[in-house]
């Protein structure tokens, strides 16, 4: 039994609450990640014909915000304790949404975002220490997948929304960002209410954790680790790539217009939310075989994205979508950190999954702005998405031969 010092509650028991408030959280964060990505052309008319490469910093200085923040974070909550940090991070994500919104330069859009960055960075570890800290074993997969579902959710609102009132029906961009803002401060007053103030515990299922409570550099850095955070790394740039540029990609070099933009978009962000769902039931069913699912859902990940960009019509590249949806990073990152909760102790695991989340999002840093780069020298995005699943290919390589290394070394 978890003893717990909140007076309010929503769902009984608490762990259902957990998932309830961290899922709303992803909601919050992706819905402000995304909503401007449709409206790039809107934008790089307002900051005076801005090229590509200059666009594609705004997302780049906000993931590296985001990024820088991961280790910090992760430490801070280890230390003070999971509402300690959290609150004032999304204080200053709102500073930052504000400042986007109110921006009349691209410099202000950086450091906006910059800001917004560094404050949204403070959720991946709580979120995920919450489930894994909280969720009974044998749910702990299906609980991170419908709480990672948050960021299927929001980022499908984000584009939708942004592309039909924004790019179709021609309102103000900024309008877009007050209404991120008025959302971050509503979750600040649920975090405030309804998330408790950590306590000293024992956590569910010590039986199945290690015990240890101090996480070295070493075991930070131990082989399989060092696979997580690469494989981490090459989905994450695949899919920052897709979420950043491929609306800008389908309107300039597919032909799709207005809203279509948002929901062609969108259909990721569908298809993943059931793709979750059904491959983190499947990994906690047999959770000896995480890896592998792992391994499957890279490749076909990696096939599905290249279908999408070489298909020539539009129903082809729209399947090519969905599919890439199902099998792609919001399927498969619930398995992975789910796996590196059964691998690290509780007292190291929010430092672990900073690590884990600033080594692999350090991706997100860079396709942004090299993609751009590629576009304003090719005049095409493709060179682009073809990097990508080159990279996702390597990764998902490299994870494969370190963990079979690990399990050869257990038998031996």
């Amino acid at each position: 039994m978890h003893t717990h010092n909140s007076s309010r509650t929503i769902l009984q028991p608490y762990w259902k609450q957990v998932i309830l408030i961290s899922t709303l959280g992803w909601i919050v964060v992706w819905f402000n990640r995304t909503a401007l990505t449709p409206i790039y052309p809107q934008l790089s008319i307002f900051f005076d014909n801005a090229s590509d490469a200059q666009i594609g910093a705004i997302s780049s200085f906000y993931f590296l915000g985001y990024v820088l923040m991961q280790i910090p974070s992760g430490l801070l909550v280890d230390k003070f304790g999971k509402k300690t940090v959290l609150i004032p991070g999304f204080i200053l994500f709102a500073i930052g949404t504000l400042l986007l919104a109110t921006s009349n330069s691209l410099n202000i859009m950086y450091l906006g975002n910059v800001l917004a960055g560094v404050g949204s960075g403070t959720f991946y570890g709580v979120a995920f220490s919450l489930t894994n800290e909280y969720v009974p074993y044998q749910y702990r997969s299906i609980a991170t997948a419908i709480v990672n579902c948050g960021t299927a959710i929001g980022s499908g609102i984000g584009m939708i929304a942004s592309s039909y009132f924004i790019s179709q029906k021609g309102m103000d961009w900024q309008i877009i960002e007050y209404v991120s803002l008025g959302t971050i401060l509503a979750m600040i007053i649920l975090f405030l209410l309804f998330l408790n103030r950590d306590v000293k515990q024992k956590r569910i299922d010590d039986t199945v954790i290690p015990l240890e409570n101090k996480m070295t550099f070493k075991k930070l850095m131990a082989p399989k680790m060092l696979g997580a955070y690469t494989v981490y790394f090459s989905t994450c740039y695949a899919y920052y790539l897709v979420n950043t540029w491929l609306p800008n990609f389908l309107e300039t070099e597919r032909g799709f217009t207005g809203a279509t933009i948002g929901l062609a978009t969108s259909l990721i962000f569908i298809s993943s939310v059931p793709g979750a769902l059904i491959f983190s039931r499947l990994a906690d069913k047999y959770s000896n075989r995480k890896i592998d699912l792992v391994v499957f859902l890279e490749i076909m990940a990696a096939i599905t994205l290249c279908l999408t960009v070489m298909a020539g019509n539009k129903i082809v590249l729209l399947i090519g979508l969905i599919l890439y949806g199902f099998f792609g990073k919001v399927a498969v990152e619930p398995i992975i950190i789910s796996w590196l909760g059964e691998n690290v102790s509780v007292k190291g695991l929010a430092t672990t999954l900073g690590v884990f989340n600033f080594l692999g999002m350090s991706s997100s840093v860079i396709a942004p702005s090299l993609t751009g780069v590629i576009s304003d020298t090719t005049g095409s995005k493709i060179t682009a998405f073809y990097l990508s699943i080159v990279i996702l290919i390597i990764g998902t390589v490299f994870f494969y031969i370190v963990n079979r290394k690990s399990s050869n070394n257990k038998k031996g």
